[in-house]
């Protein structure tokens, strides 16, 4: 008895049939059949997961995936929508800032001491999601800064700067 190897189904010019278990920038979305090289396929797609050959039992697998991503996605965006409501409703955060006598700071508030301020409230705000878009803040006073929590969910956070506590 000869073991045969089982090989990816082949397109037209001897290339690879893949279907993309995830999204592959510049190839294709997640479920999609794709053609690629067979040195593409077997040294980058199937070796990090990316990609799979397209048999009955695969497609099956691809399928169940495809759903557990999708409740995973809703419940993170239900858990977002939730976090952007929990911010509009608070009161806003208050940042110490070192001060000189005209009211500009020494140095300036960002995104990371706005989710550091957010985060000592419990409410899980990475830096990458404030949208700073005049620059960081150089003064005393109250702003109002926008927040992109993802997944086109945006909401606002009152900030208010006050001189440091000698």
């Amino acid at each position: 008895m000869v073991k045969t190897r089982k090989h990816p189904p082949r397109g037209k010019h001897g290339n690879v049939k893949l279907v993309l278990v995830e999204d592959v920038q510049f190839l294709g979305k997640q479920g999609d059949l794709v053609e690629v090289r067979p040195g593409y396929s077997r040294n980058y797609l199937l070796p990090r997961g990316l990609g799979m050959v397209p048999t009955d039992h695969n497609l099956r697998l691809l399928d169940r995936y495809k759903i557990k991503v999708r409740q995973a996605r809703d419940a993170r965006l239900a858990d977002l929508k939730a976090l952007g409501e929990q911010i509009s409703k608070m009161p806003g955060i208050t940042i110490e800032a070192n001060v000189n006598a005209e009211g500009h700071l020494y140095g300036s508030v960002g995104e990371a001491e706005i989710s550091k301020g957010l985060r000592a409230k419990n409410l899980p705000v990475d830096p990458e999601m404030v949208r700073m878009e005049g620059g960081h803040i150089k003064e005393t006073g109250l702003f109002e800064i926008p927040l992109n929590l993802g997944f086109d969910i945006e909401t606002k956070v009152k900030v208010l700067v006050i001189a440091q506590q000698k």
